[in-house]
């Protein structure tokens, strides 16, 4: 019954007529046959597909005739299949009214299953006669339905959806070279660099120092080893409910080898005793979680995303359709023909921009940066690691004392002579799908999530600490524009534009709001009209130099499945994920405001 390219999997009805279940897999695709239970009044089919087992598949039937107390035997067997295997996909046809009203045995299967932490992904009817019939059970894995099709054959409708679902740990083949993060001990780190010192005058030695004797330092404490992963427990799953769960398993073994009512018993209790506990340990771990962030909305946001979302990104290291090469040139070949696609007589508009603030105060010079400062620039921000980076940069923060003077050279070298280290200009880029329910395929569906090396933003959070105070004590951006600064971000603008508007109709007037998008706005920023603007707040001398050695000669790179792609240079735009690139954007949008007025 397989057509050509396919393999079968079923199980026959053991009596009677027809029945049965069969599972079609295409033959170049490894699974595994999984062993059918015995489950009275129930069909079903099982694999573990994937050459590293990554997913189990059940495939169930239960017919109409099928007495209610058949669910509860299937649900046994979820349990112990859910225990097995952490991505779990359940379906088939139920023969129960899982419709928008439900019956009560939907109602019961649904929420046993989400106890067991299986979520339902069909909606609307699955049957001619509008019923929703067959049903799709998860755990680990995201599924996307696509509308139902009518087919001649069946009364059923036949579904479709996208299964995704992480990768699995490379427990074999090919080890992972990593560093061991149990031997990165910051106090033996901090031995190793007793000895850290300048190793030369130049900024260019500066950094190859710096980076230099931070990898031979970290190679000495934890040099990178072959190493095989391990599945990461989920952090609410504790000591207690990991006992709990061999406990379950040992039961479980037992009742299926004596088939007893006893053990059968016994065993269900303690599976009702272990799901209460594994809901108290996930409320508990999560409610202290939520009353942590209470006062930190990034942090807050983050935890209620993940609780609440289903979706997740596809994992690009599988999907060979794409290279981390084809990546590059996609992104850097759509910039360009943004900017070929603008109009050539955008000089035209000159008269309208900003007034121009060279009469104030200026700023042509920065101050050197004291060690103390070198302090407070090493503990800002978080400590995020770009793989061009000689080391994690967390353990980088955790030695000020052995770090402070090499960075201090560096910095005020940097700043002195109006120089930013070329050593630190390229930016890791990562693709990440915009949505998920967008085709995986297509590149234009993904954005570029830009990494930069730890020392150079360390770099940038000191210009950007003088250059934001210039333009606070000047006010050179307006009062009306939000985003990227303290105090106006967008709340306060939705605020504010809401007072207007409704001033504006109690006065008996009318309002109109304009909202435009500005395609890859960071990427398009022109060199040339941002040197004016920079000009025009009063930048000048060494820290314009600074700035336009920041912006120049960048490029950018690709990983992709542990490979990266070649250099691309940028012939325009602020660099993603730079510090100073908010707020070099705010400067070139100043003449926004005039245009409006």
């Amino acid at each position: 019954m397989a057509p050509p390219g396919f393999s079968v999997l079923h199980q026959s009805r053991t009596v009677g007529r027809g029945g049965g279940v069969a599972l079609l897999i295409q033959e170049d695709c490894p699974f595994r046959a999984l062993p059918s239970p015995s489950i009275p009044g129930i069909e079903c089919v099982g694999l573990v597909w994937g050459s590293e087992e990554s997913l189990a598949v059940w495939l169930v039937y239960r017919p109409p005739s099928a007495p209610a107390a058949t669910l509860s035997g299937l649900l046994e067997a979820v349990a112990g299949w859910a225990l097995e295997f952490p991505n779990l996909l359940v379906l088939g046809d139920f023969n129960i009214h899982a419709d928008a009203t439900p019956s009560s045995q939907a109602l019961d299967l649904v929420s046993s299953m989400a106890t067991l932490g299986l979520s339902q992904f069909v909606s609307g009817p699955t049957h001619q006669a509008g019923h929703t019939l067959d049903l799709i059970f998860g755990v680990g894995i995201d599924v996307i339905m696509s509308p139902s099709m009518k087919v001649p054959w069946s009364h059923h409708y036949a579904l479709k959806a996208r299964i995704d679902f992480p990768p699995p740990p490379c427990l074999g083949g090919e080890p992972i070279w990593a560093r061991p993060q149990r031997l990165m001990d910051p106090e033996r780190f901090r031995q190793a660099l007793r000895d850290l010192a300048p190793p030369g005058d130049s900024l260019t030695e500066l950094v190859e120092g710096w980076n230099t004797q931070l990898l031979a330092a970290i190679d000495d404490i934890a040099p990178k080893r072959p190493l095989r992963p391990r599945r990461n427990r989920a952090p609410w799953f504790t000591e207690e409910l990991w006992k709990m769960k061999r406990d379950l398993r040992r039961l479980e073994r037992v009742w299926r080898g004596a088939r007893d009512g006893a053990s059968r018993t016994s065993y269900r209790a303690f599976m009702k005793t272990y799901e209460m506990a594994v809901k108290a340990a996930k409320k508990s771990y999560f409610s202290a979680s939520i009353a942590s962030a209470s006062s930190r909305p990034a942090q807050l946001f983050s935890i209620i995303r993940s609780l609440t979302s289903l979706e997740g990104q596809p994992n690009l290291n599988n999907n060979l359709s794409h290279s981390c090469e084809a990546f590059a040139s996609f992104f850097a070949e759509k910039v360009l023909s943004l900017r070929h696609d603008l109009p050539a007589n955008l000089d035209t508009i000159k008269e309208l921009e900003a007034p121009r603030l060279s009469l104030g105060p200026v700023l042509d010079h920065f101050d050197r940066i004291s060690p103390a400062d070198v302090d407070r620039l090493l503990r800002a921000g978080k400590p995020t690691t770009c793989p061009l980076d000689p080391c994690p940069s967390w353990l980088i923060r955790a030695c000020p004392d052995e770090v402070r003077a090499l960075l201090g050279d560096i910095i005020n070298l940097s700043l002195g002579t109006g120089t930013f280290p070329g050593e630190l200009k390229e930016a890791v880029v990562r693709p990440l799908l915009k949505k998920t329910s967008l085709d995986p395929l297509d590149l234009s569906n993904y954005r570029p999530v830009s990494n930069l090396p730890f020392l150079g933003k360390v770099i940038e959070r000191a210009v950007a600490e003088q250059l934001g105070g210039f333009l606070d004590e000047t006010s050179a951006l307006d009062p009306f524009q939000s985003g990227f600064r303290a105090g106006h971000g967008t709340e306060t603008a939705l605020v504010a534009l809401t007072d207007d508007l409704r001033r504006q109709l109690d006065r008996g007037g009318s309002g109109l709001l304009i909202l435009l998008d500005l395609s890859a706005a960071f990427d398009m920023v022109d060199h040339e009209l941002l040197d004016h603007r920079l000009a025009d707040v009063g930048i000048q001398g060494t820290v314009l130099q600074w700035l336009r050695s920041f912006l120049s000669g960048r490029g950018q790179r690709v990983a992709l499945g542990g490979e990266l792609s070649l250099s691309h240079s940028l012939v325009c735009g602020v660099p993603q994920g730079a510090i100073l690139s908010p707020m070099l954007f705010n400067i070139f949008m100043r003449p926004l405001a005039q245009l409006v007025r």
